[in-house]
């Protein structure tokens, strides 16, 4: 038992300031039975050695279920009870956010996860970052109860893994001109600069740095998926490898050229690098984004094409993916892919990343193929969290902390999946949206956030826009739905932001802004409602369409409206308004709801 208790010291922070208890954990546990008393401990003394304070039972045989755990707290000792390690550890995990300088409070504890993938994705292709951050990614996915990191290794942005084989892809391919994304692809520069050039931007993994992150991983019960790009976004190769592209030179297209048997030999010498170092059942292709374009004009591929019956350009993609499947096969593992590969006729076993929209993943589940929820548009890390002119420039979206809560992974209901495409799309639908077929929820394995790194350029900027977004998809991924609650979450993830402070993670720490909703009562009147992020604010209201002045009503929650009305909201401290001014108009014959749309700040319009 020492790793996970080892791993559990590394990251326990001692909280402070207000006393913990059970309902501050996050993710939600299934079941949780506060009672009086604590159980008295030194809490540093807990921190350095919580297997001395802990009784543990493992039981293969008992009926919790996998990563699930029970405690029982009391003021005489503590005792954790599993089927297995994993469950011990996920226990440990949320001791760790209930110690205090008073002990820990005594309470009983249920819990199990609700879907057995729960992931964080960082594309440490567009910009890279050191093992060490990675190291600090995995101590907090570990708090809260991720189980999978995956690890966007190669793409257009260089490639980040050194190999025995082909040292040329990163001497050649893991170092360009630019740091600056925006300058480097949106401009069109986008070359590539060999290994120790002055002022090369870049970096890669060696195999002993990998080998730390697995093992830093392995402690923390996360299993680590690598990405290795195909049959697109793979123009660092080409730097080293014209030969493998249709164009025969670099800097023309991305795509590999499928006619060119090269390639295979090529590709499925790289995964045997890859499967050597990474144990992971799964190995992700990408997949994704191929353009075709060299394709159309290949003899190469177009004499495949013919020779062996494939009809156009989407089945060639096809197969390619069936090829490397089939040589993942061949070694005992599985293919991972985005959505696109939810066109082939994959393997049982084989893992879709839907991140294109609801009817994507409805489509994969309902097919029979096992499908990780997530939407580009609403659980990218990279998309603004906040207003976006009041934000370092990001990936164009909006994906506030509320709109990645309420999104609902396994939509088995209409009206559920229309929700989630409302939200992608940020506006209201009349329908159309399919829907995962009940006899087809349990091809719906899990969740997943995803750090892409076009605009995230170091580590603290990563946390940024990590956390604290991540709680709520670890919540989305280990709590039942009918246990969420928005009201609940927001208290509880305020308390998490100061702790993620104190632990020394550059969390974003959460918004002023006001988001305004109404409902119609059918009587002539709406009822009025003011969200935010943070808890103990000040909000003053006004209904008239005045701004709100240090006299006007102080918001204490939803409230009635007569007929139509200007109402505009702000935070104010003292008699000051210090948060930025909300305004909507709303109407008792309609409801008001938010859709979070994206508006364009004046930092991409001066692009």
């Amino acid at each position: 038992m020492n790793r996970f208790f080892l791993s559990f010291a590394l990251c326990l922070a001692v909280a402070c300031g207000r006393l913990p208890d059970c309902t501050d954990i996050i993710p939600q546990p299934v079941k949780v039975a506060m009672k009086s008393g604590f159980y008295k401990v030194d809490s540093t003394a807990f921190a350095a050695s919580p297997e001395d304070y802990i009784t543990v039972i493992v039981d293969s045989l008992s009926a919790i279920k996998e990563e699930g755990y029970e405690i029982r707290i009391s003021p005489s000792g503590i005792v954790v009870r599993a089927s297995e390690e994993r469950g011990v550890f996920y226990a440990v995990q949320t001791l760790s956010q209930m110690v205090c300088a008073q002990g820990i409070p005594c309470a009983d504890i249920e819990d199990s996860p609700r879907f057995p993938y729960r992931g964080i994705h960082i594309d440490v292709s567009r910009h890279f970052f050191p093992k060490e951050e990675i190291f600090r990614i995995i101590h907090e996915m570990a708090r809260y109860k991720f189980n999978c990191l995956h690890l966007h290794l190669t793409d257009n942005g260089g490639w980040r893994l050194q190999l025995g084989r082909y040292p040329e892809l990163t001497s050649k391919g893991a170092f360009r001109t630019q740091a600056d994304w925006r300058k480097w692809w949106d401009n069109k520069d986008r070359k590539y600069l060999d290994e120790g050039t002055a002022g090369a931007y870049g970096g890669y993994y060696t195999k002993d740095d990998i080998r730390e992150i697995l093992s830093c991983a392995e402690k923390n019960h996360i299993a680590v998926i690598p990405e290795i790009e195909f049959p697109a976004h793979s123009d660092a190769v080409f730097v080293s490898h014209p030969e493998l592209c249709c164009a025969g030179r670099p800097y023309v297209d991305g795509e590999f050229c499928a006619g060119n048997p090269a390639v295979y030999e090529f590709y499925f010498n790289v995964l045997d690098e890859v499967m050597e170092l990474f144990p992971s059942e799964y190995i992700h292709i990408g997949a994704d984004e191929a353009r075709k374009n060299s394709w159309k004009v290949c003899p190469a591929c177009n004499a495949l094409m013919e020779r062996e019956g494939i009809a156009d350009y989407e089945d060639l993609q096809c197969y390619m993916i069936e090829k490397v499947e089939a040589y993942l096969a061949s070694k005992g593992r599985k293919l991972a892919g985005w959505d696109e590969v939810t066109r082939n006729n994959l393997e049982k076993g084989a893992l879709v990343y839907s991140y294109r929209g609801q009817n994507y993943t409805s489509e994969s589940a309902n097919k029979g193929q096992n499908v990780v929820f997530t939407p580009g548009a609403a659980l990218y890390f990279d998309w603004y969290q906040d207003t976006p002119d009041t934000q370092p420039v990001a990936m164009i979206g909006y994906s506030p902390l509320r709109k990645v809560y309420e999104m609902e992974p396994l939509a088995v209901d209409p009206l559920v999946a229309l929700r989630n495409e409302e939200f992608i799309l940020g506006k209201k639908l009349d329908g159309g949206v399919d829907f995962i077929k009940p006899e087809s929820a349990s091809n719906l394995v899990g969740v997943q956030g995803c750090a892409w790194s076009e605009f995230i350029n170091d580590s603290q900027h990563l946390e940024y826009m990590i956390f604290p977004r991540a709680l709520a998809i670890s919540e989305l991924g280990w709590t039942r739905p009918d246990l969420k609650d928005w009201a609940s979450f927001r208290r509880r993830v305020n308390v998490h932001v100061r702790n993620l402070h104190r632990r020394g993670i550059n969390a974003y720490p959460l918004s002023d802004r006001i988001d305004i909703t109404s409902v119609a009562n059918g009587d002539g009147t709406s009822t009025v409602t003011l969200d935010h992020e943070k808890e103990n604010l000040c909000i003053r209201y006004t209904v008239d369409g005045t701004e709100p002045a240090d006299c006007s009503p102080v918001y204490n929650g939803p409230f009635r409206v007569a007929g139509d009305a200007e109402v505009r909201a702000a935070v104010f401290t003292g008699d000051r308004m210090t948060g930025p001014l909300a305004s909507a108009r709303v109407s008792a014959d309609s409801s008001l709801c938010e859709y979070y749309p994206y508006v364009e700040p004046e930092h991409w319009k001066e692009k």
